[in-house]
């Protein structure tokens, strides 16, 4: 697989039933940022059919991208694959126009399939919530330490407060006599 800096197609050169392009951007094209939790590995990769109907350039294939990403649950990285496999889309093109860049939509649709929240596995169990421990790597034994004494404070004010309010009588119901 030839990698490109961009993905530019000469429409005057293109072929009339319509050409497939395969290939490999250059890795930096996805311009994610600093983000460390979605790496990108290696460029985007693309199997695309572009083909001229009537005044569009239409253009329809698969996208793919590599990544390293942090699991939301456990913070743990892993790799994956996202995949555009119904990338469409069109460009009006006339008689002046030579090249049309498709990079900005390749990119844009890889950006779309990205997770909002990434995880090593479904069954990912993450992190406990009082220690921190990767629940898929050992049992948690914080809950054999005792109650969560972090509200005991409060605890005491409530019990205090309902000692010194004075008991309500209840009033009676009214029998009903018929």
């Amino acid at each position: 697989m030839e990698t490109q800096g961009r993905l530019i197609v000469d429409v005057a050169r293109l072929a009339k039933g319509g050409e497939w392009f395969r290939g490999e951007t250059a890795a930096d094209l996805l311009e994610l940022g600093e983000s460390e939790f979605v790496t990108p590995e290696g460029g985007m990769r693309y199997a695309l059919k572009v083909e001229i109907i009537g005044t569009e350039l239409l253009v329809r294939g698969e996208v793919r991208q590599r990544l390293t990403c942090v699991c939301s649950r456990c913070a743990e990285r892993f790799e994956t694959e996202v995949v555009d496999p119904e990338f469409v889309c069109s460009h009006e093109i006339n008689a002046a126009t030579d090249f049309v860049d498709l990079t900005e939509e390749v990119r844009e649709a890889i950006i779309l399939t990205l997770p909002g929240y990434p995880v090593c596995r479904e069954s990912c169990r993450g992190l406990c919530m009082a220690c921190g421990a990767n629940l898929n790597d050992a049992v948690c034994r914080c809950h054999e330490l005792g109650k969560d004494n972090r509200w005991a404070a409060l605890d005491v004010l409530k019990t205090d407060l309902d000692a010194s309010r004075p008991k309500r009588a209840r009033p009676r119901e009214k029998s009903r006599e018929k």
